[in-house]
């Protein structure tokens, strides 16, 4: 009775060696004796007892954060950076016969070249120019990880700490910047108004009614404010025929 229970056992333990499912999103590598065979799946097959043995990869994106980084940009600010990168596997046998582990190896080509590449790039192209930056950051980790059979498809670069007296040097630098415009702006309406001013006098020198229509206006303005005292101009020309008729009489 022993014995069957221990044939059994020993039976079960070879068919859950040889039966193998692979689902959708996985493929499995198959070695023979050492070599190997290819990947298979998905689905339902079998292996060799003690000959083959299996390794499964799964095909599905791989997001994973880069460790922050502390770099210095070109034009020698220091700055703090972290990432994110998204990477799936394209040829499993590849994966696995080529490099030992690699995911760990495209975490340690995506952090050298996050140095690299923004140790190469001033401040405000950091800041500014972002999706170029992560344009290259995929093209020069995807071309380092492809003889792999790893396809990065986006690298983003989420946040550049920067230091305490890089940011009020900066907040400055925005309120001068505001204040400049803000002088242009007075000066060309001053000169604005200006043109204007010199356009209506040529226009009132050539009409003398209308200065003193000017004037009523500018007394009725005053006179709505309800001031106590009111200065009204009065132009010469009104007295012209008086001052005439008294030289005259003279």
């Amino acid at each position: 009775m022993g014995m069957w229970i221990f044939l059994g056992v020993v039976f079960l333990i070879i068919i859950s060696n040889t039966i193998r499912v692979v689902s959708e999103y996985e493929r499995g590598v198959i070695f023979r004796l050492g070599r190997l065979i290819g990947a298979k799946g998905p689905g339902l097959f079998f292996l060799i007892p003690i000959v083959d043995r299996m390794v499964k990869i799964s095909l599905r994106t791989v997001t994973f954060d880069v460790t922050p980084q502390e770099i210095i940009t070109k034009d020698n600010v220091p700055v703090k950076v972290n990432a994110v990168i998204y990477f799936r596997v394209l040829d499993p046998c590849k994966a696995v016969v080529d490099v030992e582990n690699y995911q760990l190896a495209t975490m340690q080509i995506a952090q050298t070249t996050l140095r690299g590449v923004l140790g190469q790039s001033e401040l405000d192209d950091l800041l500014s120019e972002r999706e170029k930056i992560n344009q290259k950051l995929q093209q020069i980790i995807d071309g380092q990880t492809d003889p792999w059979g790893i396809k990065v498809s986006i690298v983003e670069v989420k946040e550049v700490e920067l230091p305490d007296t890089m940011k009020r040097a900066m907040a400055s630098q925005a309120e001068s910047e505001r204040n400049r415009r803000a002088k242009i702006i007075n000066a060309e309406g001053e000169f604005q108004a200006s043109e204007k001013l010199v356009a209506a006098s040529r226009i009132l020198e050539q009409s003398p009614l209308g200065i003193q229509l000017r004037y009523l206006q500018v007394a009725t303005e005053i006179a709505s404010e309800k001031n106590s005292t009111l200065v009204f101009p009065l132009p010469l020309e009104l007295f012209g025929a008086w001052l005439k008729k008294q030289g005259e009489t003279k």
